[in-house]
């Protein structure tokens, strides 16, 4: 039998028995069931942290009905939480276009150089 997971929350030592994963390109915090794996960038809750869950202003709160009331299973919010991943994933060959020409890259940062065949704008 595999160990009982407990609330991510700082000093709590109740069960978890929900996860919350945060969709940051839409502003949006997912809590649904207990996701049947832990997952980096997820948190598992426990039932008094889930039910005074708030988010930032400006993001929305999705509560999924978990599976007491016949709603999802840990697989559906595992599935959920891969369509997130691969819907946040940049697409190759559409990386926006500046109003320069590379010249150099260091990691994820680019120098640019002024076009000079571009008229300004």
């Amino acid at each position: 039998m595999s160990p009982v997971r407990r609330c991510s929350r700082t000093a709590c030592k109740q069960p978890a028995v929900f996860t919350l994963t945060y969709v940051y390109a839409d502003s949006t915090a997912v809590l649904g069931p207990l996701a049947a794996y832990v997952e980096p960038h997820c948190y598992d809750l426990c039932a008094e942290h889930a039910g005074r869950l708030t988010a930032p202003r400006g993001w929305e709160v999705v509560r999924l009905p978990t599976e007491e009331a016949g709603g999802p299973g840990s697989d559906d919010l595992e599935a959920l939480a891969n369509a997130v991943r691969e819907a946040a994933r940049p697409q190759p060959g559409h990386e926006p276009v500046g109003q320069g020409v590379e010249v150099g890259r260091r990691g994820h940062l680019r120098v640019l150089r002024s076009d000079p065949d571009r008229p300004e704008t």
